[in-house]
């Protein structure tokens, strides 16, 4: 759920009017879901389990017995019934919303062959450029970090990679992850085509050159007169 939310984000839905309203629609989906897994976990907590009691203490005879059960059915129904409708709805909301989005981002038309050798490709600074140059020797893995909810990169040699200079690679089309899977299991991060291209024909910005400065004449003194 993570992986597609993190995709979501580094989207072009994002930037489309309107988007806003589909993401907090998204967010209330994941906030129902949330409740149904806690329904199901009250669900089991009040299963009426049967087992032995501990030695010395009498066991529960078939009147009691009937009587906790009576009594947790109503409430294990209850919950099971309010599980069911949240992931009923969540279901409703997450077809049309991948339909609302799917529609709403336009389609990317393919670069005919002569262009495609041709684009302009994107210019990196010194940090993104490093961050793309260790990408590349290996790949590496976007997971979640040390903090919930924070991700973090890794290049494949150990280097950490600012997720901020990431996501500016993956924008430009850079740089891939492997978004069909979990964050907690990691996403593979591959360098594209154009990854590699921006990588060949990168060149240093120039270091500016200080003008020295001029040298100081000394003035003739006037000589004393005796």
């Amino acid at each position: 759920m993570l992986g597609h939310l993190t995709a979501l984000d580094n989207s072009a839905y994002t930037s489309l009017t309107g988007s806003r309203a589909g993401l907090e629609a998204l967010s209330a989906t994941v906030a129902g879901a949330s409740l149904a897994c806690t329904d199901l976990a009250e669900a089991l907590s009040a299963n009426p389990y049967e087992g032995a009691p501990f030695d010395g203490q009498s066991a529960d005879d078939a009147q009691v017995r009937a009587a906790r059960h009576s009594e947790a059915i109503p409430r294990m129904n209850s919950h099971l019934k309010d599980a069911a409708l949240q992931l009923d709805v969540g279901a409703t909301a997450c077809h049309y919303l991948a339909t609302s989005i799917s529609n709403s981002v336009p389609a990317a038309a393919p670069l005919p062959p002569h262009a495609a050798g041709h684009q302009a490709l994107p210019r990196l600074n010194e940090t993104q450029h490093a961050a793309l140059k260790a990408l590349a020797q290996g790949g590496g893995q976007l997971c979640e970090g040390a903090r919930k909810g924070v991700a973090r990169v890794i290049a494949k040699n150990g280097s950490r990679i600012p997720v901020a200079t990431f996501r500016a690679l993956a924008k430009r089309g850079l740089v891939t992850a492997e978004t069909g899977k979990s964050l907690l299991v990691g996403q593979g991060i591959t360098v594209t085509e154009q990854g590699q291209r921006a990588l060949a024909q990168h060149r240093p910005a120039p270091v500016p050159t200080v003008a020295a400065a001029p040298a100081a004449t000394t003035s003739a003194m006037p000589r004393a007169h005796r």
